[in-house]
């Protein structure tokens, strides 16, 4: 008790000279409960000055998200230290639905788990009363904010410190506000200005520095603060600190001579919707490889100066860094693209449905240097989007020379020489879930600070990189912490080196742009997402280049001489997951007409019948040609024909596929006249009418005469819009569901149609699908690229639940 009235006693007594520090008085009640917790003494301190931050994008997704509980931590550390705050959201919101909105963020503001709950309530409704809400679209609104604060700063009898401006809006708008920022509301002398601005900087060397330019004639450059929030994640904050506190251990084999490589990767479950436009401006290369893999990257490769606490040392190093980089060519990077990526680009910026995105969603980058430390040692940095796991990690991978005679199996736990030795920064997520630094067992025992890292003394039964963690020692955060709450609090004590400067930021600029130039044609590998990637996107590095190991075979043998088919053989690879078979088109229909004839073989081997199904238009009349003239030992005594579609012409009309099929096909071949199925499309005299039935007539025929409906093999084409047998974009009917067979229409004429239904041709065992041209290029590259979307693409439908599909393509369609 003696202590209680203590503290009260001398509270009261500096009351009457310390009102003046808080900018809004807390109720006396409030005041009583701070004493109870402990908070009066810092009440107590000395001012040292006050600091006004102005949150301009106060309503938006990042200042909900991260921003606001940054500035939220940023006052409960700081509260205690002799500034005092102010804290301003601004956005051009009126003020009636920018309060509501930014107060509605506010709402879920939290403390940290060491912060009581009944403090935390107290700093909290404090906070709330030092932050308002303002309109700012001016310079007047602008120059009447710089008012208000002279005013408060009059009023309470304050010094002003600073002012934070933090720039959580998009990059067209900084040259506005840093102009009005700049003319109207700049700190009086003597006190500091600190502009914060999120990435984007810049989309290529060019732009960077033209927006380095504008805003260099606003501010200077100890007054802005580029942030990168991965150098806020605690695994990657700690690099330098590590390196520098390990010294004794890393100085020896922190060099090529020890390091086998290092990996910096950041690996995504997620797609890109709802992001396209800004994916297809910058792709992953522009957002992740050029900021944050490259900073890690620095972080790893400097040379460690003296003084770590020295920003400007620091930043120094890292710029010295860039001088040692090689430079990227193209066949330093692999690039992917998911496949669903094209269809959300179309959906949501409205592209033509022959649009194709050549935006990388994966990328696979070899970085060397020319130095002694690091020369021939491949730093890889990895990132990609709808990857088999969510996770980032730092690993350094050094050499091993030692050789163990006795069996694995006998090794004591991480102490054997010859376990792999690795260092691991990992940043998060994936089987850890947290932040962590592990260093190898065989490697050395690492110097950690204990106010900030513990040991795991009993990691769980997880294995990383093929190892147990009973190999490594392993290491978590004593408290995790938001990046942006770190980084916020790096820029109220002024520390740049958390951040990017303008001659970093235009020497990574000048470092990227001419590999994103390279790739600017390039077509990236598609990759179906999550596992089913499975070693599609492995690559394997010989010298300064990288490729994958999976190869796609397709190659043109000697385009020199493509009127020589001869020259060409077929290749064999894939084309959406699927078998792909492509060569010129004689060649082409030579290679379907054989396959064909070594399914209906096997067919009768199996079942004593074959069942074939055939599309219309002109691409397949040279195949009927090949198959009439060529297979004579075809078991067309066993054939059955069936029509994929039928134009609702007479059967003997020049438009009717069944009437092509019969010209060039069934005349010529011994086939039994009950062995041919011609869509029942002319019925009591009169062409596709809906109460005779005939689709419903062709499916009952189908269900009788093929088991299970399922046909042996179906013939398809490709139209330039997408469409397959008779089944267009937005079709109302055959597109999912039965019934199997259905009238549809045409946007050409004869615009009557009728068709197998999508479901029933997935039914077959197996599809080919046949395209030729140069005028089919285009819509073989889009195809290339959609994911299951029958509706826009009713071909991308196309996927045999128990089948497989081929694409025969020959050379014009597939390579213009």
């Amino acid at each position: 008790m003696p202590v209680f009235l203590y503290w009260l006693t001398s509270f009261l007594l500096l009351a009457s000279f310390q009102l003046a520090l808080i900018p809004r008085m807390l109720p006396t009640a409030a005041l009583l409960m701070v004493l109870l917790l402990g908070v009066a003494p810092s009440l107590a301190k000395e001012s040292r000055g006050h600091i006004s931050v102005v949150l301009l994008g106060a309503t938006g997704d990042l200042a909900r998200k991260y921003l606001w509980q940054g500035l939220f931590q940023l006052y409960l550390d700081e509260v205690s230290n002799g500034h005092t705050f102010t804290f301003h959201g601004a956005a051009q919101a009126d003020l009636e639905t920018g309060r509501r909105l930014m107060f509605g963020r506010l709402k879920n503001l939290v403390c940290p788990p060491d912060v009581l709950p009944d403090r935390c309530a107290i700093v909290k409704d404090q906070f709330l009363k030092l932050t308002e809400y303002r309109q700012l679209k001016t310079a007047e609104d602008y120059a009447a904010l710089s008012r208000e604060i002279k005013t408060v700063l009059s009023q309470e009898g304050l010094q002003e410190a600073g002012r934070i401006f933090y720039f959580s809006v998009p990059p067209f708008a900084y040259a506005e506000i840093a102009r009005n920022i700049n003319s109207s509301c700049r700190p009086a002398a003597g006190a500091w200005l600190r502009v914060v601005l999120e990435k984007p900087f810049g989309h290529d060397l060019l732009s960077a520095q033209k927006l380095a330019e504008e805003l260099s004639t606003f501010f200077r450059e100890e007054e802005m603060y580029r942030v990168d929030h991965y150098l806020g994640k605690q695994a990657v904050a700690h690099i330098l600190p590590f390196r520098d506190q390990n010294r004794k251990h890393l100085d020896s084999i922190w060099n090529q001579h020890h390091v086998e490589r290092v990996e910096i990767v950041l690996k995504e479950t997620v797609d890109v919707k709802n992001r396209t436009s800004f994916y297809e401006e910058y792709g992953v290369l522009r957002d992740i490889h050029q900021n944050h893999l490259t900073e890690i990257l620095l972080f790893l490769a400097m040379e460690l100066p003296g003084n770590i606490s020295s920003s400007e040392d620091v930043l120094r190093g890292k710029l010295r860094a860039f001088s040692t980089l090689r430079g990227l060519e193209r066949s330093s990077a692999v690039v992917g693209q998911y496949e669903g990526y094209n269809s959300h680009v179309s959906e949501e910026m409205q592209k033509p449905p022959n649009y194709f995105s050549r935006t990388p969603t994966f990328a696979g980058v070899l970085v060397q240097l020319d130095s002694l430390r690091w020369e021939g040692v491949p730093f890889l940095l990895i990132s990609g989007k709808l990857l088999d796991e969510r996770v980032g990690y730092i690993r350094v991978l050094f050499k091993n020379r030692a050789y163990c005679t006795q069996n694995e199996t006998t090794w004591d736990a991480g102490s054997s020489p010859c376990k792999p030795r690795q260092l691991v920064f990992y940043i998060g997520h994936g089987e850890l879930n947290s932040p962590a630094v592990l260093v190898s067992r065989n490697l050395f025992e690492p110097f950690m600070p204990e106010d900030s890292w513990k040991r795991v003394l009993n990691p769980p039964q997880l294995r990383l990189f093929g190892q147990p963690l009973s190999d490594y020692h392993v290491y978590v955060p004593v408290m995790e912490r938001d990046p942006y709450a770190h980084l916020i609090s790096r820029i109220y004590h002024g520390k740049k080196d958390s951040f990017i400067t303008t001659e970093n930021l235009l020497a990574s600029w000048g470092f990227w742009s001419p590999l994103l130039h390279s790739l600017a044609g390039e077509v990236p590998r598609l990759y179906p997402g999550g596992p089913g990637n499975k070693h599609l996107l492995d690559f394997e590095m010989l010298g300064r280049e990288v490729s994958f190991v999976a190869k796609e075979a397709l190659e043109v043998m000697d385009a020199a001489d493509e009127q020589t088919p001869g020259k060409y053989k077929t290749i064999q690879s894939n084309f959406r997951q699927s078998q792909l078979i492509t060569a010129w088109s004689e060649e082409l229909i030579c290679r379907l007409a054989s396959d064909i004839a070594s399914a209906a073989l096997a067919a009768v081997r199996r079942s004593g019948e074959f069942h074939m199904a055939f599309s219309g238009g002109s691409s397949p009349l040279a195949l009927f040609q090949r198959l009439a003239t060529h297979h004579f030992d075809f078991p067309w005594k066993q054939s059955h024909v069936w029509v994929v579609d039928e134009r609702c012409v007479p059967l003997t009309d020049l438009e009717s596929n069944f009437g092509n099929l019969h010209e060039h096909l069934i005349r010529h071949v011994r086939l039994s006249f009950f062995n041919v199925h011609p869509m029942p499309v002319h019925l009591n005299r009169r062409l596709c009418v809906e109460e005779d039935k005939g689709p419903e007539l062709y499916a009952n025929e189908i269900a009788a005469l093929v088991a299970n409906s399922s046909f042996d093999l179906v013939l398809l084409g490709l139209g330039h819009d997408g469409h397959t047998a008779s089944l267009f974009p937005h079709s109302p009917a055959g597109l999912e569901g039965p019934p199997d067979v259905v009238f549809t229409e045409s946007p050409v004429k004869p615009h009557q149609r009728m068709t197998l239904a999508l479901p029933l041709i997935n039914r077959a065992k197996r599809v080919a699908v046949l395209v030729m041209g140069k005028g089919k290029h285009d819509i073989v590259t889009v195809v290339s690229r959609a994911g299951r979307e029958p509706r826009k693409w009713p071909i991308s439908g196309v996927d045999p639940s128990s089948g497989q599909v081929a694409w025969y393509i020959d050379y014009e369609a597939l390579l213009g």
